[in-house]
């Protein structure tokens, strides 16, 4: 299991650059497209992309950085 979810939405070039910032980073993550869950559209509609920890339910709403993405790693991990 991977400690990162990435909710997002096919199409969405502030996900893409979500995504791209979190492989330079060498930061493992599934990423959930909230478009086939009602419940995730509702909490994350408006905020996507989001990185979740899962394990503390913590997360990193855009937009963030790698500065902001490597400390929420850090204090997440």
């Amino acid at each position: 299991m991977v400690d990162f979810i990435l909710f997002g939405t096919a199409g969405c070039h502030l996900c893409e650059e979500a995504e791209a910032l979190l492989t330079a980073a060498g930061i493992g993550f599934d990423s959930k497209d909230i478009i086939d869950d009602e419940q995730c559209q509702q909490q994350y509609g408006l905020l996507i992309p989001v990185l979740l920890h899962q394990a503390s339910g913590q997360q990193l709403n855009w937009p963030f950085d790698r500065i902001q993405l490597t400390d929420f790693v850090r204090q997440t991990g």
